[in-house]
């Protein structure tokens, strides 16, 4: 009996006493060189899609720097919204493959250009309408809900268009 607790002994503690496996620390610089890269190739891969959306609808848009997308289609002459004056809007909103999102349908929407909760895309896009006018605004992920999505009808990392109507300024 001694000799089988001797021998249970002893495999217990050469079992524990082998090389165990050891960490490696994380090497925070390359993570976040990592992480950089990765967000490069997904901003070029959404940028490429709405391209090609551009190109399928066939539309003249121009781009700003931030890489937001317009075309006001229905262009009535007048003074630009700007920032801090309440836009009165109708809206429809709308994923690159159709799917509608939200939609004022005959009601308006209002909101104070740079300060409301909206996306920071819409808040940009809307300063280069004035009352009257009809455009399409091609919002990508990084100005409109990020990574999250709005976790209800907006994916993660989502470029949405909107279909818009600036109805009024207050």
């Amino acid at each position: 009996m001694r000799s089988f607790i001797y021998t249970i002994l002893s495999v217990v503690i050469l079992s524990c006493s082998g090389d165990t496996e050891k960490h490696v620390p994380i090497d925070m610089n390359q993570l976040q060189e990592d992480l950089l890269e990765a967000n490069k190739k997904a901003t070029a891969i959404e940028a490429a899609q709405i391209e090609s959306y551009i190109e399928k609808k066939n539309l003249e848009v121009i781009k700003t720097e931030t890489g937001l997308r317009y075309q006001i289609y229905n262009d009535v002459e007048g003074e630009t919204i700007t920032i801090d004056q309440k836009a009165v809007v109708k809206y429809t909103v709308s994923l690159m493959d159709g799917t509608e999102c939200y939609s004022t349908e005959e009601e308006v929407e209002e909101f104070t250009v740079g300060k409301d909760y909206v996306e920071s895309g819409l808040h940009e896009g809307i300063t280069f309408m004035s009352v009257g006018d009809q455009a399409i605004v091609i919002i990508p992920s990084h100005l409109a809900h990020g990574l999250a999505g709005d976790f209800k009808k907006i994916p993660f990392r989502s470029t949405i268009v909107y279909d818009i109507e600036l109805v009024a300024i207050k």
